[in-house]
């Protein structure tokens, strides 16, 4: 199930998993020379260390620096994942801010236990936790999640201040890392959902469609997800919508196959759309296309996981959708319960219902380990005995009784 599908078609040579990711996200690739600034000219490397820069005329502009290296939104496809879901209860801010740093350093000590098991986590911020965790400037974009009510369906908005999207290609290392996560914010957070996903066979959701088809490759992904020069604070950053899908299999599976194909608006054996005066324009394909202005269709990535309970016989899809603004998913989720027109809702919903749905920022690495401020020190930062301290005004001693220089500082204690 492609909830909702991301309507930029690739060639078929583009939809394995393994080019879902783009080739020049890896540190290697980023790197503009291997060698040292000792071994680069001093002109080479006042230019950021592009080869050459030592050649440039007099009074070119410097090469601007590297943008943040983001989260491992870009990962590849993956065979197992843990969605954890939690809010954080009041005056536990300070937990979480000691937390966040420490996540690249807690996924790698889990990850080397089995280190080709290609262990990553993705953290997450909502609206509410980052105003009372953060002060200073916020994400552009950032909003609890909007409801969207048509006719027959609704997209509703739940709880969620944090969200931690585990993938590796073996559940032990998603679980282990997911109860260290617990067990630091015990007592100060609380997991309202949590979801366990698994790839199932050529990966196909459980209504038998294979999802992620249309999901955008190579450097098309990287600029549909990661945050730029549009919100400089916050470049290397990224949005995330996540939603889970109940789906109703009995009412499914008594539809005929070629029905079925017509609420998706593709094949289910061979994967391939349906043309289009035989795609109805209520199908999850025709309602998830949408376009920029200039005619240009927009993108989203994608990285959704069935789950169920055979026992419970519960069966659905974790929904879950990065991209570079929010608006793009809004779009894609207003079409399918709203209609476009309005009315002419996605037909999937008629056998899956959207039991949770959340909206959070999800940092740059960079800027989740050095947060930013927390509000009361964001504030005080601009006050002038504060100016004073951090530019060293004679005389001038910080609260805590030190002159705020070097060794004479006093470390809070924790």
């Amino acid at each position: 199930m492609t909830l909702p599908a991301d309507p930029t078609a690739q060639s078929p040579a583009n939809r394995s998993p393994a080019n879902r990711t783009p080739a020049n996200r890896t540190p290697a690739n980023r790197t503009p020379t291997d060698r040292t600034p000792a071994d680069r000219p001093a002109t080479e490397a006042a230019g950021g260390g592009l080869p050459g820069a030592d050649r440039l005329p007099a009074g070119a502009p410097a090469a601007a620096p590297a943008p943040p290296e983001p989260q491992a939104v870009l990962a590849p496809v993956s065979d197992a994942a843990v969605f954890l879901v939690v809010t954080v209860a009041p005056g536990g801010e300070a937990v979480v801010r000691e937390l966040l740093p420490d996540l690249a350093g807690l996924r790698r000590s889990v990850g080397s236990r089995v280190p080709a098991g290609a262990l990553t986590c993705v953290t997450s911020i909502g609206s509410g936790l980052w105003d009372r965790t953060f002060g200073g400037p916020r994400p552009a974009g950032l909003h609890p999640f909007r409801e969207f009510a048509g006719d027959r369906h609704r997209a509703v908005s739940t709880p969620g201040d944090l969200l931690f999207h585990i993938r590796a290609q073996r559940m032990d290392l998603c679980f282990e890392l997911a109860v260290q996560i617990a067990d630091r914010l015990a007592g100060a957070a609380e997991v309202v959902d949590e979801v366990h996903g698994f790839k199932y066979f050529d990966e196909r959701d459980l209504m038998g469609f294979v999802d992620g088809t249309e999901n955008p490759v190579g450097r098309a992904a990287e600029a549909a997800v990661v945050i730029g020069a549009e919100d400089r604070e916050f470049a290397g950053g990224s949005y995330v919508v996540v939603q889970k899908y109940v789906h109703d299999m009995r009412a499914w599976n008594a539809l005929p196959v070629e029905e079925q194909e017509k609420v998706i608006g593709r094949t289910k054996s061979s994967n391939i759309e349906l043309d289009d005066d035989a795609k109805p324009a209520d199908s999850h394909v025709a309602l998830n296309t949408v376009t920029a202005a200039d005619g240009s269709q927009l993108q989203i990535l994608r990285d959704n996981m069935p789950w169920g309970t055979a026992g419970q016989g519960e069966f659905g899809t974790y929904f879950i959708a990065y991209s570079r603004t929010p608006d793009v998913t809004e779009r894609m989720l207003e079409n399918m319960f709203v209609g476009s027109p309005p009315g002419t809702y996605d037909r999937i919903l008629d056998f899956s219902s959207a039991v949770t749905g959340s909206l959070f920022f999800t940092p740059s690495a960079a800027l989740l380990g050095d947060l930013p401020d927390a509000p009361g020190r964001a504030a005080s930062a601009h006050r002038p005995e504060a100016v004073a301290i951090a530019t060293g005004g004679a005389g001038t001693r910080a609260a805590d009784g030190s002159l705020g220089i070097g060794s004479l500082k006093r470390s809070n204690p924790r």
